[in-house]
């Protein structure tokens, strides 16, 4: 993904274009410009919140993308 359309994402992201509470792996990781690895790494280290569905999904919470994005910007 280019840095364009990355920072295009996280645009939406922080102009409140995601209405839901939480984001898959995937939408995160696009927002946020990083690698699968990278992603799973800030989780571990409680730099991102997550949720865990009652399927056992894991999602990550729309503030916590919003302010780690905020941070790295």
């Amino acid at each position: 993904m280019s840095a364009d359309a990355s920072n295009g994402t996280a645009q939406a992201l922080i102009s409140g274009q995601f209405a839901a509470r939480s984001l898959s792996l995937a939408q995160a990781r696009e927002a946020l410009g990083v690698s699968r690895r990278t992603l799973y790494y800030w989780i571990k280290r409680g730099r991102l919140q997550t949720v865990r569905t009652s399927m056992g999904s894991q999602r990550v919470l729309v503030a916590s993308v919003k302010e780690h994005w905020l941070v790295r910007n």
